[in-house]
């Protein structure tokens, strides 16, 4: 061959290798040879050189421990050993640092060289791809759907996936929700898990592929229906799209709203209705008893002098007496075949209505066309079972109820005026005397309007102090002399003149105005005791009436001892005058309160004795000075035979008792003369002289004494 053939073939061999060498070293993977002999490096692409910090020239030569550490050559060396016994290819992977410490995952493909087809391998071909982007990604992967495992696990909200509306997985808290296992929801349609009155929105939502959030029902496995909220989201997961629904449990929310409504509609003491509930519901049962032709009966319930129990036992015992107040008014219905609820329970459609419009103020419409007999023995049903006692912390307490009744339609055709005419009758039961029930009359609106104007007059003149006090003497039945002064309050109308105490006094106390006018009375009584005892005119205690709310005020002893240093008085210059009945309530505070007042030297009177009902074994027991006896015993003296055995029955108690006994009302010498015969002490009435205003008692004394 000539040499310019040798060249031309040399030249295309250099042209052929350096394609090679281009070719390897622009390929997506490091490529070496190591001939077996040697076990060294022949060749290696950039690639690979450069991957273990070499040049294609220096590694020429270099083992493989050499290339890449003995630590790493003898990792591999199983893998090589592999292909040189077995003549055949093999794969693995490996996790190498690059130069700069980075981790790389490799793939490693050792191919064994064998020029001769079946002979020995001379040495192995070594292919690295660096798969570090896909591993990194299968990692990210792998992390993700732990991450998401971890998440589904640790939710307190129900999660499920499903394709095409067919479940693909859920989450523990969703199962328990359903009360199904993961195997008998996966592949089932979801809509077989959605109450039947909502899988019409499901579908339509699951349809448009929406992104949403809204209130529906899925089913329990026992069958019924729970509240849930739907946030759904649609997700690619694996190449495929997937649907996410959390599911919420909605029954706290639910059971909190209803609870809400419930306190919106309902008195949280007592459970009953309260005012907003009950004028929807009054509104509903008029219209349907309008529609029938029917009745119904509003009863006005309030409690009379509720206000002591709180002020002398406290609000917890209050609250209680209130609750038992609404379990009897409850009790007493049913007792009498009325359809009303348990307390607190949502009412019948045919049952009669209780509610409470707060403080002591309670409401009872009763439906189904009651007669007025029926409402009659309800009312008085009613009285006897709110005025049973209630021990309480080992006290008997109890208070008695005021009831006014309305009927629809004569009374008033809306609930408003069905309440504001019992109301009126209420406070008509209280003016007579309280523990009563009384049915509206149209007059009463008229005697209600009267009596607002007065209650307004009235206010007006406690503040202009249109009061004056008249004076009564008290005198010894065997001689004649001065006992006691007994101060009457009078009212001077500017307009009316003159008014006596019985037409202001009720109104008074049932607007609690009797308070200023009583600490006025307290006030004026005593300046003119201390007056008169200086003057030598009169040295005689000067007696004034309390009215039950007076005395059970909170602070009253204080009061009173505040008055005595105010006017300069003693205690010996006055006498209160109390009933029976403000004796019988609270008795450990009525105790503690007249043993007070006694340590000042006042004196203590019971009047109008014989009308209530103080016990006998408690009365022993009281710091009482005098009792008088009631003038409507006294009036038919001495004819009547009943009269005169009781009045002989109280003087006799008083004498037994150590106390001083005064007959009030004696208008005549019989009378007069009756009660100094049987024992009796002292006398009160027009005989010994009537209530007199103050310049002419005055001027009645300097008379007495002249003579």
């Amino acid at each position: 061959m000539s040499d310019d053939a040798v060249a031309r073939e040399l030249a295309a061999l250099r042209a052929t290798v350096a394609q090679f060498a281009l070719l390897c070293n622009n390929v997506p993977a490091a490529i070496a040879y190591y001939e077996r002999e040697h076990n060294t490096c022949r060749y290696a692409n950039r690639g690979y050189a450069e991957m273990f910090g070499q040049t294609e020239a220096s590694i020429i030569g270099l083992s493989v421990a050499q290339v890449i550490g003995e630590e790493a050559a003898a990792w591999i060396r199983p893998q090589v050993d592999q292909v040189l016994r077995q003549r055949q290819g093999t794969r693995y992977e490996r996790r190498l640092p690059d130069v700069s410490g980075t981790p790389r995952y490799l793939e490693v493909h050792l191919l064994p060289h064998m020029p001769n087809g079946d002979d020995e391998p001379v040495g192995a071909f070594v292919l690295i791809s660096d798969i570090t982007r896909h591993r990194e990604a299968a990692i990210a992967l792998r992390d993700s759907e732990e991450r998401l495992a971890k998440f589904m696990h640790a939710s307190a909200e129900g999660i499920v996936f499903h394709r095409g509306g067919f479940i693909t997985d859920a989450n523990p808290p969703l199962l328990a929700l359903l009360g199904h296992t993961l195997p008998e929801l996966l592949g089932r349609s979801t809509l077989e898990f959605v109450a039947p009155s909502q899988r019409g929105r499901v579908a339509e939502v699951m349809a448009a592929g929406d992104e949403i959030s809204y209130d529906s029902a899925v089913l329990h496995r026992d069958g019924h229906e729970l509240p849930v909220e739907f946030i759904v989201r649609t997700m690619q997961y694996q190449g495929e799209r997937l649907r996410m629904t959390i599911v919420r449990d909605m029954r706290d929310r639910a059971e909190a709203q209803a609870r809400i409504h419930h306190l919106a509609h309902h008195d949280a003491l007592t459970g009953l209705p309260n005012r907003l509930a009950f004028d929807s519901r009054a509104q509903a049962l008029l219209a349907r008893a309008q529609a029938q032709g029917e009745g119904l009966a509003l009863l006005f319930i309030d409690l009379d002098h509720f206000k002591r129990v709180n002020d002398s036992l406290g609000h917890p015992v209050g609250d209680m007496l209130l609750q038992t107040v609404a379990e009897r008014i409850g009790a007493t219905l049913r007792a009498q075949g009325r359809p009303g609820p348990p307390v607190g329970a949502a009412p019948a459609r045919d049952a009669d209505l209780v509610a409470r419009f707060g403080g002591d103020e309670f409401v009872l419409l009763l439906a189904g066309d009651p007669a007025p007999a029926a409402v009659q023995a309800v009312a008085a049903k009613l009285l006897a079972a709110i005025g049973a006692p209630l021990q309480v912390e080992g006290v008997s307490i109890s208070v008695t109820p005021s009831i006014g009744v309305a009927l629809y339609p004569a009374h008033g055709d809306t609930p408003a005026a069905l309440l504001k005419h019992a109301d009126i009758a209420m406070y008509r039961a209280k003016l007579n005397g309280r523990a009563a029930w009384r049915f509206f009359e149209p007059a009463m609106a008229e005697t209600a309007y009267a009596e607002l104007a007065m209650e307004s007059r009235l206010a007006q003149a406690v503040r202009e102090g249109e009061f004056v006090l008249h004076f009564q003497p008290q005198q010894s039945l065997a001689d004649g002399r001065l006992l006691g002064i007994e101060a009457l309050v009078r009212w001077q109308h500017p307009e009316l003149g003159l008014v006596p105490p019985d037409q202001f006094i009720p109104l008074a106390e049932a607007r609690r105005l009797i308070l200023p006018i009583g600490q006025w009375v307290l006030l004026e009584a005593l300046r003119c005791a201390v007056r008169w005892h200086a003057s030598g005119l009169a040295r005689v205690p000067v007696a004034i009436n309390l009215s039950t709310t007076q005395f059970h005020l909170p602070g009253f002893a204080e009061t009173v001892e505040r008055a005595l240093h105010d006017t300069g008085a003693s205690g010996s210059m006055l006498e209160l005058e109390l009933t029976e009945r403000m004796l019988m309530e609270d008795v450990v505070g009525v105790r503690a309160a007249l043993q007070r007042l006694k340590a000042t030297g006042m004196e203590i009177a019971i009047d109008d004795f014989g009308t209530g009902y103080t016990s006998l074994a408690l009365l022993k027991h009281l710091p009482v000075d005098r009792l008088k006896i009631d003038r409507s015993f006294i009036t038919d003296l001495p004819g009547d035979a009943s009269s005169a055995a009781i009045a002989d029955a109280i003087i006799r108690l008083g004498q037994s008792l150590g106390l001083q006994v005064v007959a009030e009302g004696v208008e005549t010498v019989a009378q007069r003369e009756w009660a100094r015969e049987h024992g009796c002490d002292a006398m009160q009435g027009f005989f010994g002289g009537e209530p007199m205003a103050q310049a002419d008692f005055e001027r009645w004394l300097a008379l007495r004494d002249a003579s």
